[in-house]
């Protein structure tokens, strides 16, 4: 197995081999924030989340609890003038996930291949950056929060490790590094305790968005104060990056023509897979080592039970995206043929809420390939039984490395060919950024 995992990492990015070797200075917008800090046990994230919302933690109850925060719409803002100011330090939170040192919680986050089940970070991760936004918004003469935070965005995750280990301590770092009107960008980092240090794993920027009490319209946040240069610098960076998916949502291909190259691709591929002996616009042939992109997909469907539920009584954010991500891997799998390693997810909009008792479908499709890399969409919907409507509630997008070189996919339809450009755009994204 040795060797294998060494010819994966020759065939890595140089930049990403880089990072594998770097300390923790090298992970952007890590700042030292932890004196005075008392980490919380990972267990206690959503107890703590509950206590501040004044959740109930029976399914009984939620309809009363709920009706109870009605009252707190007097404590909103009217605008973001009237809220203190806050500086980034003041929402940093430290978090531990002591595989090693409590082997007792170890088998929640063990997988087959005697590593960390990477779904399980997904959701721990969710849950301690709703908190971080919690503490940055909180008021000292309030006892409950009258915001509704809620995770609108995974702007990205980018991993530096390739195997997260079963037996050592974990340590989740995080702040609120910039803030719009109603919504907060939060720089989160997941580092992992070697020989007596913390080595850096995965660095994620998620988008929270405040809400009422009830949810349903959108509330002010208190502003951020940026304290020295550095600050400054991770400040700018949230502002670029509200610009760049903007950018990316308007250049979107349900909403624009493909450019120019990328039309040539599309063309270049039809003009590869029409069979010679034919010559027929509706005579297609494979390329040898290709699979049709119609034959490159996996589906699941999920019932969400009341277990699944988060502060709000609506489906967790973290399970939607850990269901989503062992699709992701399943299809990657059976694709590749061999052990997908994740290397990045982007670009995961929470377009709606899932509700409690919904019949949740999950579509995985292989839609970009390029050597040993398989990109992945999985689509989520919510089926309604008596109105047989199907409603989108997250697009999730994923980067896998195969231990091998994998076959390239190949789209048949129009449809097809702008998933195919879409994964392509997706993985030309990740890449940059690694």
């Amino acid at each position: 197995m040795l060797p294998t995992r060494l010819c994966i990492m020759r065939n890595l990015p140089s930049v990403l081999a880089r990072t594998l070797t770097s300390g923790t200075s090298a992970s952007p917008g890590l700042l030292d924030m932890s004196k005075g800090q008392s980490p919380i046990h990972v267990n206690n994230v959503r107890s703590k989340l509950r206590d501040i919302v004044g959740a109930s933690t029976n399914w009984r109850d939620h309809v009363q609890a709920m009706q109870e925060r009605k009252a707190l719409h007097t404590l909103l803002a009217k605008q973001q003038e009237d809220l203190p100011p806050r500086r980034m330090k003041d929402s940093y939170l430290e978090v531990i996930l002591p595989l090693g040192s409590q082997p007792e919680i170890r088998e929640k986050y063990l997988n087959v291949h005697n590593s960390v089940r990477f779904g399980r970070i997904l959701e721990d991760l969710d849950s301690l950056g709703v908190l971080i936004c919690y503490t940055h918004t909180k008021q000292e003469m309030q006892q409950r929060s009258p915001l509704s935070i809620v995770t609108a965005l995974v702007d990205k995750i980018n991993l530096c490790q390739k195997i997260i280990h079963p037996d050592c301590d974990i340590k989740f770092t995080g702040n609120v590094s910039w803030v719009g009107k109603t919504s907060m960008e939060v720089k989160m980092h997941m580092l992992q305790l070697h020989d007596g240090d913390y080595s850096p794993v995965l660095d994620a920027t998620f988008v929270m968005v405040a809400r009422d009490p009830e949810n349903k319209r959108p509330a002010f946040v208190n502003p951020l104060i940026p304290e020295n240069p550095e600050e400054e610098e991770i400040f700018k960076q949230g502002e670029l990056n509200k610009l760049k998916r903007i950018e990316f949502s308007t250049a979107s291909l349900l909403k624009m023509a493909p450019t120019a190259e990328e039309r040539n691709i599309v063309h270049d591929i039809f003009l590869n897979t029409l069979d010679t002996r034919t010559v027929s616009f509706r005579s297609r042939k494979l390329p040898p080592n290709s699979v049709w992109m119609e034959d490159a997909k996996l589906k699941a469907l999920q019932i969400c039970h009341p277990e699944e539920r988060n502060i709000f009584n609506r489906i967790f954010g973290g399970f939607l995206m850990r269901k989503a991500f062992e699709l992701g891997w399943a299809t990657a799998c059976s694709y590749g043929g061999s052990r997908p390693f994740i290397v990045s997810v982007d670009d995961i909009m929470f377009q709606k809420p899932v509700e409690v008792g919904s019949l949740l479908l999950l579509s995985g499709q292989v839609c970009y390939t390029e050597k040993n890399y398989i990109q992945i969409r999985v689509h989520s919907e919510v089926y309604n039984a008596n109105t047989r409507e199907h409603h989108t509630t997250n697009i999730f997008h994923f980067t896998f490395v195969s231990e091998n070189e994998v076959p390239k996919v190949v789209p048949k339809t129009y449809g097809e060919s702008m998933l195919f450009l879409d994964g392509k755009r997706h993985f030309t994204a990740v890449m940059k950024e690694i």
